[in-house]
Formats: C-alpha cells, structure tokens, sequence
C-alpha cells in the first residue's frame, strides 16, 4: 500500500493521534520501528522508514519499539474490497486460523484462492500470509509478557506457539531477546487484564447505553461504567468486563483466567464489538458536511459502531427484535438464552448462561423455539439460520464478501433487506452497512425510503455511522431504536 511519505513525517513530528495504527515508523540507525504517537525523541528524517503494517516493518528487520509498544496500536475498519479482505484474514488468523491450520484453509473459509490471498496481503501489507501470522503471535506474546502475570508456557500457547521451544527460538530472532527478558509481570495487576487503546475521541457513555438496553439477561449486562458478559470459545469458558481505562484512550479488558488460551480471540472480539478500529476523523470530517448530520456530528463526537462478540448470537436477536420493541425483544432474547444456553457461575450473579451456539440450535426445531412466546416466522427463522451457519452458507464473522453474505441472508425465510444490513453493521462489521427501510431513519431524516437511500449516497463509506447518527439525533430514542 503506498504511503505519502510527507504526510507521514508530518504525523510523527506532531504525534498525532489521527494516524496511530493507520502506519509505522521505522528508525533505520537504531533497527526499531514505533508508532506515530510514540513519546521518544523524532528521529532525523533520513533515518525514516514508512510502513503500512507491523508486519512489513518486521518483515524488513525491525524491531518492536519497547516504549511506544506497537502491538497496542488500534486497528482499522476496512471499507473496500481489497482491504475487507486482508481485514478478514488478519480476523481469521487473531482467531488462531494458522495456529495448527494451512494458509490454504484460512483462504478456503474466505472463499477464495490461496494464491490471491498471498497476492493481496503482499500488496497491502507487504507480507505473505505466514508472516503476518507469525507477526502477530509474536506481538501478541508481546502484549501477554508486558500485561499480565501469565507464565511463559501460558503465553506461548496462548499466541499459538505450538511448542516453547519455537516461541522463544522465534521470539530470540526476531527481538534479539528472550521472552524472559521483558516479562512485565511484576507490574502487571492482578488476574488477566489488558489494555486496548483507540483513536479519540469515543463516545464512551452512548456505547455503554446502546449495549445495555439490548444485554441479553443472563448473558451480558451493562451499567453507567462497565460491560460484562459471559464467554465460551472452543473449549473455554469464562467472563470478561470491559470498562473505559485510567490511562488516557485505551479500554481496559478483564479476563477470567479460564479464557487465557484464547486470549487472542478475545482480544480479537472485544475491539470488533467495541468498533476500535474506527477513524473518527474521517468519519466526522464527512459526515459533517452534510446539513442533516452536522449538528448531531458536533454534539456526539466519536459515536462508534456497536459490533458484534458473537455473530450468531448478534443475529438471533437481530431477527426477533423485528417489528417489536428493543425491551421486547431483550425478553424474548433472554427466554432464548435461559432455555438453550450453558450454565455458567460467575463473579457476578446476573451472568449465568453461555449464549446458545448454532451447532446447539442445528438440533432444535421451530415448535421448540416458538414455545418461548416467539411467532412462527421468526421460530422458522431460527431454526434455519444455525445449519446455514454451520454449513458456511452464512458467514456471521469479519467477512471479506459483504454483499455475498447479505444476499445469503436474504435467502433465509423470514431475513429482508433491514435484518441483513443490520446483521452486516454489526456482526460482519461493515462500516457501509445501511438498513434504509427502518422507520426510525426515516423519521430523523423527514424522508421516505426513496428519498433516504438518495440521501445516504453522500454518507459512502460511512453509511452505518450516519446511521447511529440518525438515531442519536431523536429526542429519547433509545428504547425505540434497534
């Protein structure tokens, strides 16, 4: 991906925070490469590298900085072909995808090509598919040594290091220096923390309400300062908690120590659902153009995206919160959990169920679902989606082939046009995302659907922002929206 290389020096001489995770630095006279924001002294110009990853920057021989910490850099939201598709194959691999599996594979689930793969992330990234895995288990470990007080051997696996010995042979040839040598844990609190920092500003408050009006009782909860939920991936189960961190644009992430082998993918979810790879720069710097959004704009800074933890999970109370209230399909969703989800204890009584997975659904039919006070339609619904799922005929995860899946959605009795683009706004994290037959959009904008939909050509790529926007400029609608 080319990089204006002006531009670039620009942004690391005023530490702006704008560009932070959009590229790195590298010092060619000291071999480390760091982040725009990073508090060391500028290096001269001549000695500046630009790269568009961190996997690049490492693939040239460079070292990650130890003040700066690259691997704590935020993401991005990808919003075109090309980039939605490297965007889900680092989703895939932060999922562990190359842990055990062939890049082969990893490209079979994107549907497409292998070859293709390595051409686009060699384009985009400057790597191959392997060596952005490997990158990232390596910074992953990184984080893992630095933040919490998990042992060496944790660590290793917890990155996807199928042996010790190869994490710190690889960890050695990489750093030039042992794990041991940047074991943090003296410092690191107590349980499984980690600290997830984003582009400013954020609208911390409005996320914290969008979520808890719509927590599924047993599963999640939310209150004025936090978002907990419960969690099962793979063979682990555990919690998480989520609340804004002490230090300045980072969220800090609690993890019950049962989740430590699948940190990664947690990580993974927490900024997925939290939209931590939002530019809120661009975003704004557009949206706030346009005269029906620019005083909502100006109001909410840095209103984000709700995403998704679990797909499957997002898409089942997408389809039973259709033409009811949100308080009414929060019921309905929580009826759903308790008859179908896992017991779990927790720390805290409210969380008690694992949220119901769609190889648990596949084995439940229509009758049983609608049992639970859901109508027909939906009941059939459901009992449709979980094989589609499990077949891969619908992809609920960072899906490079947006319209693909929208279009498979849409095949599913009882899925229209504002069930998928919701489920595409959050579950496959699609920043373009627009459910233009929704009442509440129409009623903001004093526009029929028509006339919206001409509308919202201006709001290209960020048509789910301007959606939350829309929204958020109702007087008290947040029991009304969905």
């Amino acid at each position: 991906m080319e990089l204006d290389s002006d531009a670039c020096f620009r942004a690391v001489r005023a530490r702006d925070r704008r560009f932070d995770g959009r590229f790195f630095v590298a010092i060619a006279s000291t071999h480390i490469y760091c982040r725009p924001i990073c508090p060391a002294r500028p290096a001269k110009r001549v000695n500046m590298r630009f790269y568009s990853s961190a996997a690049a920057a490492e693939g040239a021989g460079f070292r990650p900085c130890l003040r700066c910490r690259p691997e704590r850099a935020p993401g991005l939201a990808p919003v075109d072909a090309v980039s939605r598709l490297v965007g889900a194959a680092i989703a895939g691999i932060e999922e562990h995808a190359l842990s055990s599996a062939k890049v082969g594979d990893l490209a079979a689930s994107l549907g497409v090509s292998d070859r293709h793969l390595r051409r686009v992330t060699e384009s985009e990234l400057g790597v191959s598919p392997i060596e952005l895995a490997q990158t990232q288990r390596l910074l992953l470990a990184k984080r893992l040594l630095g933040d919490t007080r998990l042992t060496l051997t944790e660590i290793a696996f917890a990155s996807g290091f199928g042996s010790v010995r190869r994490f710190n042979a690889l960890f050695k040839s990489r750093y030039g220096l042992s794990p041991r040598a940047l074991r943090g844990a003296a410092n690191a609190p107590e349980g499984l923390h980690c600290q997830l920092e984003f582009r400013p500003p954020f609208a911390w408050g409005r996320m914290l309400d969008y979520l808890r009006l719509r927590a599924i009782p047993g599963v999640e909860m939310a209150d004025a300062t936090h978002y907990r939920r419960t969690v099962s991936i793979d063979d682990a189960q555990g919690w998480i908690a989520v609340s804004l961190g002490k230090k300045a644009n980072a969220l800090n992430v609690e993890i019950s120590p049962s989740l430590a082998p699948v940190i990664g993918a947690v990580i993974a979810r927490v900024k997925r659902l939290f939209d931590l790879g939002a530019v809120p720069d661009a975003v704004s710097g557009l949206l706030s153009e346009d005269p029906l959004l620019a005083k909502v704009v100006q109001r909410i800074p840095g209103l984000r995206v709700a995403g998704a933890f679990d797909g499957f999970e997002l898409a089942v109370r997408a389809i039973l919160g259709q033409q009811v209230s949100v308080k009414g399909a929060t019921t309905l969703a929580g009826r759903w959990a308790q008859a179908f989800g896992v017991p779990i204890a927790t720390p805290f009584p409210e969380l008690n169920r694992l949220t119901p997975s769609a190889r648990h659904m596949a084995s439940i039919g229509a009758g049983e679902i609608g049992a639970l006070g859901i109508v027909g339609a939906r009941a059939r619904c459901l009992a449709v989606l979980a094989p589609a799922v499990l077949e891969r005929k619908v992809v609920l995860t960072f899906a490079p082939n947006v319209d693909e899946q929208i279009e498979a959605l849409m095949r599913l009795p009882g899925i229209g046009p504002w069930t998928a683009q919701y489920i595409a706004m959050r579950a496959l994290h699609w920043p373009d995302a627009f459910p233009s037959g929704d009442l509440m959009l129409m009623r903001a904008a004093n526009a029929s659907q028509r006339q919206l939909q001409k509308l919202a050509e201006a709001w290209r790529p960020w048509r789910a922002y301007a959606t939350h926007y829309l929204w958020n400029s109702l007087p008290q609608a947040g029991e009304a929206i969905p």
